[in-house]
C-alpha cells in the first residue's frame, strides 16, 4: 500500500470517528417511570405511536376521575388514565403534546422538559403557553 493512500485511510478513518463521536452523544429519555412532588402519584412515560404517552400507574389515595368532562367517565379510576398524550420532540430535552388534569377535568397543551436524568418537568399552558403551570417529578425507574 501507498503512503499516500495510507494517510487517505487514516484520514478517512479519524474523520468517521469525529462523526460517529459527535452522533453518539445521547438525547434525555423520559420514558420510565416518574412520581409527583408530592409522592401522591407515579406516572409511567413510554412510546405510543410515534410520541410518548404517559399513564397514572400508582396513587395514594385511590380515587375516580370525577371531574371528567364525560360524565359517562366519571367513574373510572384515576390508576390506568393516560395523562400525558401525542409528546412529539419540540427541541433539545424537550416535547410538546397534552397534558389532561384530573384535578380540574381538563386537557391542557402540554410541555415536558428533563433538566436532568433523574427530573422531568411536566407542565399544562393555556393561551398558546403565555401561560403555564407545573412541577418537576422526580425518576423512580
Amino acid at each position: 500500500m501507498s503512503v499516500k493512500l495510507l494517510r487517505a485511510a487514516g484520514a478517512a478513518l479519524a474523520l468517521s470517528a469525529l462523526v460517529l463521536g459527535a452522533g453518539s452523544a445521547q438525547a434525555a429519555d423520559p420514558t420510565g417511570e416518574w412520581v409527583r412532588p408530592s409522592g401522591s402519584s407515579k406516572i409511567r412515560i413510554a412510546p405510543c405511536g410515534p410520541a410518548l404517552c404517559g399513564n397514572l400507574i400508582w396513587v395514594k389515595e385511590a380515587r375516580n376521575d370525577v371531574n371528567n368532562p364525560d360524565p359517562a367517565k366519571r367513574g373510572n379510576p384515576l390508576v390506568g388514565l393516560q395523562i400525558v398524550s401525542g409528546m412529539k420532540a419540540s427541541g433539545k430535552d424537550s416535547w410538546k403534546g397534552k397534558v389532561y388534569n384530573a384535578e380540574d377535568g381538563k386537557t391542557y397543551t402540554g410541555v415536558m422538559a428533563m433538566p436532568s436524568d433523574d427530573k422531568l418537568k411536566l407542565e399544562g399552558c393555556v393561551l398558546g403557553g403565555l401561560i403555564c403551570k407545573g412541577e418537576t417529578w422526580k425518576r423512580v425507574k
